[in-house]
């Protein structure tokens, strides 16, 4: 069951990053079938490299299981820079972003 939740989401992840099976492999120091058996759960990470697996990806592990979240590397650049701001300013942007929602 866990295996197929994490063949699946690495699956989701990798591709709306835009990125192979095999280039990903390559860029994280593993042999160009690892994220492919991982995906096809022949195989499972160890701790270390699902760490270096969500780095690549650009998402925290808390992320990476949350299924919910659908682009979680955009929400994570969004918040960083949110971060950054002033109180008065994340009031104005929570506004603002309220009424969107609203307005769905």
């Amino acid at each position: 069951m866990y295996q197929d939740i994490l063949a699946q989401r690495l699956a989701h992840l990798r591709t709306q990053k835009g990125v192979s099976a095999r280039d990903m492999s390559l860029t994280i120091g593993q042999s160009e079938s690892y994220i492919n058996k991982i995906e096809c759960r022949r195989t499972l990470p160890s701790m270390r490299m699902f760490f270096c697996i969500c780095e690549y990806l650009g998402v925290t592990p808390k992320e990476f299981f949350d299924a919910d979240a659908t682009h979680p590397q955009q929400l994570t650049s969004i918040l960083q820079n949110l971060e950054k701001l002033d109180p008065k300013l994340l009031e104005y942007i929570s506004g603002i972003v309220a009424a969107i929602v609203c307005n769905k």
